[in-house]
């Protein structure tokens, strides 16, 4: 189908239900996510090597005692903002207490958020989601960089409501670590 064909039946505002539902008539298995300001971002399918890092974050989440109920892969997050709500899918989300059964959740239940940078995804991981999950209050945002060490960069909340810095490191290193010695 055209860009064309789609956009005359795109809405003039896109909803949460909106994205919910152009996510779940894909057949190729794209993300839909909106930003508070109501930008669409469409992102491809991720490839084995993002479904490899994810794996393994994952396993290393709950090898540690994580209840499987409170880390996600690719669960909706409702990010508030002063127009309306946004909603973000990230790569892996660490939940203080387990969702509801919803397409989006609040974001004030999640301890940890986890995006994996893909191709043309670098401004959009490292700027415009940073600001955004900073601002719904999201203590934690870890970045994994597709670089050969896989550098994962981990952000806390600071005191003036953004992400500082706090550690930079190959994943290799951060998995002979423990969950808990990042997310206390």
């Amino acid at each position: 189908m055209s860009a064309e064909a789609v956009g005359m039946h795109m809405p003039a505002v896109v909803t949460l239900n909106d994205v919910a539902a152009m996510n779940a008539a894909d057949p190729n298995g794209h993300r839909y996510e909106t930003s508070p300001e109501r930008v669409l971002s469409v992102m491809p399918p991720p490839d084995s090597e993002h479904a490899v890092i994810a794996s393994r974050l994952f396993a290393w989440l709950i090898m540690a005692g994580w209840p499987a109920e409170q880390v996600l892969q690719a669960a909706g997050i409702r990010i508030p903002g002063p127009d309306g709500d946004g909603g973000r899918i990230p790569d892996l989300t660490v939940w203080r207490k387990p969702p509801p059964r919803a397409v989006w959740s609040a974001a004030a239940d999640v301890a940890l958020v986890i995006e994996i940078v893909s191709p043309g995804s670098e401004a959009m991981d490292s700027v415009t989601k940073a600001r955004e999950y900073a601002a719904a209050g999201i203590p934690r945002y870890w970045v994994v960089d597709r670089d050969s060490g896989q550098t994962v960069t981990l952000h806390q909340l600071g005191g003036r409501g953004a992400y500082e810095e706090r550690a930079r490191m190959p994943l290799a290193w951060l998995l002979q670590t423990t969950p808990a010695d990042h997310l206390d």
